[in-house]
């Protein structure tokens, strides 16, 4: 079998009335797909997703059917597969990403230090780089193709490009996403905190089953899509360390690369990847 679809980090295999998505070892940083391999990087964001998929059932429905490889053709039950792909029902995905700020930091804080907005939503005045904000604030953006970076938009751009490809529908399916996307990060936020772990901001991707309804599809509150931070030494006024890819981006803004990270920071990368999953779940991965 060969993936009908490769992102980033993803590849997507049909397997007629659904898809199987297999997170691969890869790491992408600053849009680019760097030359490591992250060794159960991919599991730990399959792992992850499938927890907060079930997690959230009664928030919105996922597109999860299984992470069990005897539940998939033959050609998955082989040791690369076991553990990091799953078994999705087929969705028509919407073109926005959910982006949720419960924090401000990177891209947020550096146009808040501007102009005092984020995505032109104004914020209070005096704010440091790390405060957690009043609400969380929903900050959609527009999908890029590989290799294109992702572009902000304001929430009633965000109506006008659903309804674009869905006519009469844009402003119905703008306003769910908002309300999921805030819901879900309440929920899991409230929950990782006291796991000890922040989650500043995340993103989700929805789209339509055979039936109309909103579900969320792709991956959930993984170190690839999330921003966690330890809440022990938390401390607004700079930036956080955390349990995602920054480690790995930091380093590549600090030194002379040739998108490369060498063996140590490798290492270190998945052992952050591991030390979140087990704080959030309260299990190992073998």
């Amino acid at each position: 079998m060969k993936p009908v679809k490769e992102g980033k980090v993803r590849e997507i295999y049909d397997n007629g009335d659904s898809l199987i998505m297999v997170a691969t070892d890869r790491i992408s940083c600053f849009d680019v797909i760097l030359k490591n391999i992250i060794k159960k990087k991919g599991t730990v964001l399959t792992q992850m997703s499938k927890f907060w998929f079930d997690m959230t059932e009664d928030i919105v429905p996922n597109h999860m059917l299984s992470v069990d490889v005897k539940d998939m053709p033959e050609f998955f039950r082989q040791e690369k597969f076991d553990g990091n792909s799953m078994m999705c029902k087929k969705l028509e995905m919407l073109p926005i990403e959910c982006i949720v700020r419960g924090y401000i930091t990177g891209s947020g804080w550096a146009s808040y230090q501007e102009n005092g907005t984020v995505c032109g939503i104004k914020l209070p005045e005096g704010l440091q780089e790390s405060d957690k904000l009043p609400e969380p604030i929903y900050t959609p953006s527009t999908k890029a193709e590989i290799g294109d970076h992702d572009e902000n938009i304001s929430y009633e751009k965000s109506i006008e490009v659903l309804e674009k490809e869905f006519p009469g529908k844009g402003e119905e399916y703008a306003a769910k996403l908002k309300e999921y996307t805030i819901e879900l990060y309440k929920k899991c936020a409230d929950y990782a905190l006291e796991r000890g772990i922040i989650i500043a901001d995340t993103k989700f991707e929805f789209g339509l089953d055979e039936n109309g309804n909103i579900v969320i599809g792709d991956e959930m509150l993984t170190p690839d899509s999330s921003r966690f931070w330890p809440a022990d030494g938390y401390e607004p006024g700079h930036g956080q360390p955390s349990f995602d890819k920054q480690f790995a981006r930091d380093w590549l803004k600090a030194n002379d690369h040739d998108w490369t990270l060498p063996k140590e920071v490798e290492d270190k990368t998945i052992a952050i990847y591991l030390e979140g999953y087990e704080k959030l779940t309260g299990e190992k991965l073998g």
